[in-house]
């Protein structure tokens, strides 16, 4: 049986189908998380960020294909 931490609250959870938030421990943690990510307190490291100023669109690249 594997048992990972809580990324949230650093509980043990059990890897598997009896632990249906895994990896987190429950809805709370998971939403917790999920919030972290909304107000970009979380977020994955890139080294080209985009510059707010720079003009740049979706909708130009969906032209490309």
């Amino acid at each position: 049986m594997t048992v990972v931490k809580c990324p949230t609250c650093g509980k043990g959870v059990v890897w598997g189908e009896v632990s249906p938030y895994r990896p987190f421990c429950c809805k709370r943690c998971q939403l917790i998380d999920l919030g972290e990510w909304a107000d970009e307190e979380k977020r994955i490291p890139s080294n080209e960020d985009l510059n707010e100023s720079e003009d740049w669109s979706e909708d130009r690249d969906s032209n490309n294909l």
